[in-house]
């Protein structure tokens, strides 16, 4: 039987249990800064943003922002980690539902719809997250953060594009690498096209993202 963290925290010292407290305090006051500045990170981008500025356009002093996270690195792959996290989760969902009849193309279908949802609602985070990939060439306390993040996505898109070889009775004809950086390619277009004004970005991504599935996955249960 699964225990929750209430029990867990009830058998151990009270020394303990305090410092337990106070770390999921923490770390739930970091979540809650970096949902606050999420919005001014990702209009004024890495580049052009400081603590201070961050400070000035929410409802938090410099000084509480700087306990929590040590410079804005700490902050924005904060801010990404956690959106990115949110956002891998709501795609385990969407392989949750896939069952029964037509099931494989009502994945292939949900998917890209969803990614091109996502870009389109989510853009100003899309774009702070391609900025912090970037940066991280050149920022080196950046790499871990960005990787982290990186394998991440990796893992979420191989779940989905592998249930969908599974549901259509085929494999992928890459790894799980190889399956992300196909789908990133026109995910990253298509934030660059909508950011520059382009209406049509989302329903473009759509249709491409669905083609790039049925590509990415070959047929194994039919004679060759």
């Amino acid at each position: 039987m699964a225990t929750d963290s209430t029990e867990v925290e009830q058998v151990l010292p009270p020394a303990a249990r305090s410092a337990a407290r106070r770390a999921d305090k923490v770390a739930a006051k970091r979540d809650e800064l970096a949902r606050a500045a999420r919005k001014t990170l990702s209009e004024l981008g890495y580049a052009g943003t400081s603590l201070r500025e961050i400070a000035a356009n929410s409802e938090y002093s410099h000084g509480v922002l700087h306990y929590y996270f040590s410079d804005k690195l700490d902050l924005i792959a904060h801010c990404v980690h956690l959106y990115k996290a949110e956002c891998v989760a709501s795609y385990d969902g969407i392989i949750d539902e896939s069952e029964g009849e037509g099931a494989a193309e009502a994945l292939r279908r949900r998917f890209a719809d969803r990614l091109a949802e996502t870009m389109e609602h989510d853009l100003p985070t899309h774009k702070l997250w391609y900025d912090l990939r970037m940066q991280a060439v050149f920022e080196r306390t950046l790499v871990e953060d960005v990787r982290a993040i990186d394998d991440e996505l990796e893992s979420m898109v191989w779940r989905v594009v592998s249930r969908y070889a599974e549901l259509a009775g085929g494999e992928p004809i890459m790894d799980a690498a190889g399956v992300y950086a196909a789908l990133d390619g026109p995910f990253e277009r298509a934030v660059r096209r909508r950011c520059d004004g382009e209406q049509d970005a989302a329903a473009e991504l759509s249709r491409q993202l669905h083609a790039l599935l049925g590509v990415l996955v070959r047929r194994t249960d039919v004679a060759q």
